[in-house]
């Protein structure tokens, strides 16, 4: 399996079965490099499972992931991390009880290959300190910088999450339903916010709020039943209609 120059992420036949339960089959993706590529269809179409596969938190029963002309299928998910291929939740994953500055640290600690080493001098965990204030300016959260995670708005918590995420230098970022649970305001911050930071990056993303995919996307593939059902840009797979009848449909019902 080899993709073209543009392809940055490409998938041959990936499948997950759980006992005699196929979760997602013969799944091929091709997402080009500098795209932002949305992954949707309705609950129980393996979304989630195609998004664990792809950052390795499960293994796959079938088929094949390249990241960057490597396979990468039989990697772990933090060497996967360390090619530049890194992933968010879809919930929050923010240490509560330390400040947006003291998470960002901890990010970058980590791709430094540090240990966590809260004990050690200030001085020696300050090095990061200008660092971590620039990525907090570049989601937005210079204000909060000195603020408990647990004090921020959720809205601000997913940035700060974001934030973490570039700590770790990613060349192409995962995001699991980055607005789930959000407001109107805080949607269109964290869209605002996406679009700036896949300058020179690639973002794959599942997200269930149509809007967003329709202003955010290049290109869209449509998941039901662990398969793909179409792909294309809003245009071609919101006229779709078997995507209408399995996923539109239900979203405005």
């Amino acid at each position: 399996m080899q993709g073209d120059g543009d392809d940055i992420l490409v998938t041959e036949g990936l499948g997950k079965s759980f006992g005699d339960f196929a979760a997602v089959s013969d799944v091929s993706l091709r997402v080009k490099r500098g795209s932002i590529h949305a992954l949707i269809g309705p609950n129980g179409a393996g979304k989630t499972t195609c998004f664990n596969m792809l950052t390795k938190f499960i293994a796959p029963s079938a088929g094949r992931i390249v990241y960057n002309g490597r396979d990468i299928t039989s990697l772990a998910p933090a060497d996967v991390a360390r090619l530049g291929l890194v992933r968010s939740f879809q919930i929050s994953a923010v240490f509560p009880h330390l400040t947006a500055l003291e998470n960002v640290r901890v990010a970058l600690q980590r791709k430094r290959g540090d240990n966590f080493d809260f004990w050690r001098s200030k001085r020696v965990l300050h090095r990061f300190d200008a660092r971590a204030r620039e990525l907090l300016e570049e989601v937005g959260l210079t204000p909060f910088a000195d603020a408990q995670a647990s004090d921020i708005s959720y809205g601000r918590k997913r940035a700060l999450e974001i934030a973490t995420t570039l700590a770790l230098d990613p060349e192409m970022m995962l995001l699991d339903e980055p607005m789930a649970g959000m407001g109107h305001e805080d949607i269109d911050r964290i869209v605002a916010l996406i679009r700036r930071v896949s300058v020179n990056r690639t973002v794959l993303m599942v997200e269930h709020n149509l809007n967003v995919v329709q202003n955010l996307s290049d290109r869209i593939t449509v998941l039901t039943r662990g398969r793909v059902l179409a792909e294309g840009d809003y245009a071609t797979v919101s006229e779709n209609s078997e995507v209408k009848t399995a996923y539109l449909g239900d979203v405005h019902d």
